[in-house]
């Protein structure tokens, strides 16, 4: 198994540190998610590598022979490689002793058989382990067997004692096309999600968003497991009927994975821009679920944009702190139906230029409206007038990808003979809003309505 890193650099650094580890009398092992993605035919872009048979210190004086490096968890026997994405390990033993994805007691052990060693990881497409000078592969749990079957299996009992796994399962189902195992799948259902770090959560559904290919696959995951209900935002989406006719995928929680799988097959590989995107079509119909009546003898759910904000901050909020985050996908929950409503309308500049500066970008907002126009399968797919109406009225007016930006600024005001104070806002406010309506289009225009309102004071 010729297993190689992308770059050619860092690949010539890993096989001589497995050398250096050899001349010492030791081998080096490639371990974990480089050897899951080289047999799925993925990219490696870093590597873990695990050291048998010498103790820390022979291990640090081997790499050290061909780069400089660190020991970044003295208690766990980790060595990190400066200037390369490779980290360096001892096999180790982790035994449960504390709440969370730190409460773990670690006993290095150089001679751990590799059985062992392997049976701390998550999952069997984990836990294999290959020699780069021999091509020696150690797959103790069958996890060739079960990327070829694309299932997702635990490797052990031990998958109990970090909580954090269920969310790496939900991830990896999605991004690998995996099915999980029907024991799998009833381990999970019996962990609590104690003690995790929100920041560890975070990454797991970032990874979800920004690498799931069958992210609805991912979601039906959780729901297997019931760790849907600790995402209760997500959680109250199950069962909440839509009108069949409009929805004839059924109700909002299956639609939203749809609504999942059609964002990623558009993904732009841009991860700030996908992670806003993302978690807006997630979070997009957050509001129907204390919105939905039975109306005029359809299931509709009135005012469920703006009903959406307050779960879409509660959601986010429970994993991060990147406030501006929040703010960036709650200003797309809220206005994911505008698209159709202007074109409907026949709207106006004004509409539209109004819409660019409550969402600030234009274009993620097309981007949801698509998602959740594409998750209804089996809905024929009829085009979408509104979005490329929107799109050509958005390039005209120059605000595809930004909010307008002011005209009228405050160095005008004073280029005026106006002294700053608190009269400025007023007026700058007064020209922006003015701007918006179309009334102002250019400085002197801006400057002829500020001395329009001073000769009304």
């Amino acid at each position: 198994m010729d297993i190689h890193l992308s770059d050619p650099r860092h690949d010539r650094l890993a096989r001589s540190i497995a050398e250096r580890v050899a001349e010492r009398g030791g081998r080096a092992r490639y371990v974990g998610g480089a050897v899951r993605d080289h047999l799925l035919g993925l990219r490696i872009e870093d590597l873990d590598i695990e050291v048998i048979g010498l103790g820390p210190d022979d291990v640090h004086a081997a790499v050290g022979e061909v780069a400089k490096v660190s020991l970044v968890g003295s208690s766990f026997g980790v060595f990190k490689v400066h200037g390369a994405p490779i980290d360096v390990s001892l096999p180790r033993t982790e035994r449960k002793v504390g709440r969370g994805h730190r409460g773990f007691e670690v006993e290095v052990d150089p001679h751990l058989p590799p059985e062992r060693a392997a049976a701390r990881r998550d999952f069997t497409i984990n836990a294999i382990a290959v020699d780069p000078l021999t091509d020696e592969v150690v797959d103790p749990f069958g996890g060739r067997a079960d990327l070829d079957a694309r299932v997702l299996r635990h490797t052990s009992d031990q998958f109990r004692e970090d909580p954090l796994r269920v969310l790496r399962g939900m991830q990896f189902v999605a991004r690998f096309g995996l099915a999980p195992a029907p024991a799998t799948v009833a381990v999970a259902a019996g962990i609590e999600p104690e003690g995790l770090a929100p920041e560890r959560v975070f990454e797991e559904w970032s990874k979800l968003v920004r690498r799931g290919v069958a992210i609805g696959a991912g979601l039906e995951f959780l729901r297997a497991t019931g760790w849907h209900h600790h995402t209760p935002e997500l959680a109250a989406l199950v069962g909440v009927p839509q009108d069949p006719e409009w929805h004839p995928e059924g109700d909002v929680w299956t639609h939203t994975g749809h609504v999942m799988d059609a964002f990623a097959a558009a993904r732009l590989g841009d991860d700030e821009e996908d992670l806003v995107v993302g978690f807006a079509c997630l979070c997009h119909d957050l509001g129907k679920p204390a919105t939905t009546a039975w109306i005029d003898g359809r299931w509709r759910s009135p005012g469920h944009e703006a009903a959406g904000v307050p779960p879409t901050r509660a959601f986010i909020g429970s994993m991060t702190n990147q406030r501006g985050l929040a703010d960036d996908v709650a200003r797309l929950v809220a206005d994911h139906l505008k698209p159709d409503q202007l074109y409907q309308a026949d709207s106006t500049p004004r509409a539209v230029r109004r819409l660019a500066q409550r969402v600030v970008r234009l274009d993620r907002l097309l981007r949801v409206a698509h998602a959740d126009r594409n998750g209804r399968p089996p809905a024929p797919d009829d085009g979408f007038p509104a979005a490329d109406w929107l799109r050509e009225q958005a390039a005209a007016l120059d605000v595809a990808d930004r909010a307008p930006e002011p005209i009228v600024r405050g160095r005008d005001l004073i280029d005026l003979g106006l002294a700053p104070g608190p009269q400025f806002k007023r007026l700058l406010d007064a020209c922006f809003e003015a701007q918006l309506d179309g009334d102002v289009t250019s400085v002197d225009d801006g400057l002829a309505l500020v001395r329009r309102l001073l000769d009304d004071i």
